[in-house]
C-alpha cells in the first residue's frame, strides 16, 4: 500500500512537472503571443508582444524578424506607435519597403550583385535597377523565422529568433545560422543583438530597416525632427545610389548632422549627392567606431518630446529620409504613407564594401562567428 501510494505521488509530481514545462514554453514568463494571420503558402504567423515596467511596447513577428510596433510615451505620458508599418502579415509579404524587417544577407546596395571571394566571383540577384539590394528578391525579410526563445528578463523582456540560409540562397556562398534577440529593458532601450555562423567563406552585413516618426502620427512629416549623426565623414554615391569608393567630410554641405540640426533644413539644396538620393539615403563613417558600443546618432521630435538615442559597434550609419513613400501605400489604420512620413536609421558596414578593399570588411570565415549590436534608446526632454 506504502509503495502504490508512493508511486501515485511520483506520478502526480511528474504530471505536474511535466504541466509547468509545457506551460513555460507555450506562455513564457508572460510575453504575449498572438496570431498575426497566414501567409499566402497557408503558413501561421506570429506576433510577440515585449513589455516593460514602464509601459512601453515592442511588437515582433517571427516573419521577415520584423518590428511591427514600438510604442513609447511622448513629455505628457501619453503612448504611441512610431514605426512605420502594416496591420496583416499579408501587407508585409507584398511589401517592399522593408518596414521594420530584418534584411540581409547584405544590408545595402552591392554593385551590380557581383562579387570576388578568395578569387572566386559570385553573382547575386539583381533587385535594384541593375544592382542587388537587401539580400536579393527573397532576402530574410521574406522569411518565416524560428522563434528559439522568448522570455522576461530582470531588466525587461526578450525574444530570439533563427534563419536558415542555405548556400546559394540569392547567390550567396555558405550556409548560414543567423539568430536576432531583441530585448525591451526598463530604460526603454531596444537592444537588437544579432549573431551568425557559416560553413564557408561569405560576406554578411544583416540591419533593421525601421521607418521612424517620432511624432506618434504616421500622417506627419519627419522634416521637424531634429538629427545628429557623430560623423565626420559620408560615403558619396553615384547615380544608382553606389559608393564611388571614397570618402568626403561632411563640413560646409547638407551632409553635417555633428550638431544636432532639423532633417528639413538643408534637405532640398542643390547638392547633387542630394539630387541623387532624392533627398538623403547615405552612409555616415561613424567617428567613435572601435567595434566597441558607442553612442552614434540621436534623433528628437520637438513637437511630442520624444528622443531617440541609437548606440552601436558598427562603422556605419545609413539614414534614408522616407524619399520613395508617395502615398501609394496603405499601412497601419489604413494610412497612406506620403512623402518623408518616416526615416530609416540602419547600423551597418558600408554599402557595396565587397567591391571596395578601403572599407571595413564584411567578410565572415567559416568557423567565426558575427556579431553586431544596435540599440535604440527611448526617452523624453
Amino acid at each position: 500500500m506504502k509503495n502504490t501510494i508512493q508511486l501515485l505521488s511520483l506520478l502526480v509530481l511528474t504530471l505536474i512537472l511535466n504541466l509547468s514545462c509545457k506551460s513555460q514554453i507555450e506562455n513564457t514568463a508572460m510575453v504575449q503571443k498572438k496570431s498575426f494571420g497566414k501567409l499566402s503558402d497557408g503558413s501561421e504567423v506570429f506576433v510577440y508582444t515585449l513589455k516593460n515596467k514602464n509601459g512601453a511596447k515592442v511588437d515582433i513577428s517571427n516573419y521577415g524578424a520584423v518590428i511591427v510596433k514600438i510604442i513609447v510615451p511622448d513629455k505628457d505620458g501619453v503612448y504611441k506607435d512610431v514605426v512605420l508599418g502594416y496591420d496583416s502579415v499579408q501587407d508585409y509579404e507584398k511589401c517592399k519597403s522593408y518596414f521594420g524587417a530584418a534584411v540581409g544577407r547584405y544590408g545595402n546596395r552591392i554593385k551590380k550583385g557581383f562579387f570576388k571571394l578568395d578569387g572566386k566571383e559570385y553573382q547575386l540577384t539583381i533587385n535594384d535597377g541593375e544592382n542587388h539590394l537587401h539580400g536579393g528578391k527573397h532576402g530574410i525579410n521574406k522569411k518565416l523565422w524560428t522563434v528559439t526563445e522568448y522570455d522576461t528578463t530582470k531588466n525587461g523582456e526578450k525574444i530570439t529568433l533563427k534563419h536558415f540560409s542555405a548556400d546559394g540562397e540569392e547567390g550567396y556562398p555558405g550556409n548560414v545560422e543567423i539568430n536576432i534577440t531583441y530585448i525591451l529593458t526598463n530604460d526603454n532601450e531596444l537592444v537588437i543583438d544579432y549573431s551568425a555562423t557559416t560553413d564557408k567563406n561569405t560576406i554578411l552585413n544583416p540591419t533593421n530597416h525601421s521607418y521612424f516618426n517620432l511624432t506618434g502620427d504616421l500622417t506627419k512629416t519627419i522634416l521637424d525632427h531634429e538629427l545628429m549623426i557623430d560623423a565626420n565623414q559620408f560615403t558619396p554615391v553615384d547615380d544608382k545610389l553606389i559608393p564611388l569608393g571614397d570618402f568626403m567630410d561632411v563640413a560646409n554641405t547638407p551632409f553635417d548632422f555633428r550638431t544636432p540640426k532639423k532633417i528639413g533644413k538643408d534637405i532640398e539644396m542643390n547638392n547633387e549627392q542630394l539630387k541623387f538620393g532624392k533627398g538623403y539615403d547615405h552612409n555616415w563613417v561613424l567617428n567613435k567606431h572601435q567595434e566597441k558600443i558607442f553612442k552614434c546618432a540621436s534623433l528628437y521630435d520637438p513637437s511630442s518630446g520624444r528622443l531617440m538615442e541609437i548606440f552601436t559597434d558598427q562603422p556605419g550609419l545609413q539614414f534614408y529620409s522616407g524619399n520613395f513613400l508617395d502615398g501609394s501605400i496603405t499601412g497601419k489604420s489604413g494610412i497612406k504613407y506620403q512623402y518623408r512620413t518616416g526615416l530609416c536609421l540602419e547600423t551597418q558596414h558600408f554599402p557595396d564594401s565587397p567591391n571596395n578593399p578601403q572599407f571595413p570588411t564584411v567578410r565572415l570565415n567559416a568557423g567565426e562567428i558575427y556579431t553586431h549590436t544596435a540599440i535604440y534608446k527611448f526617452s523624453v526632454k
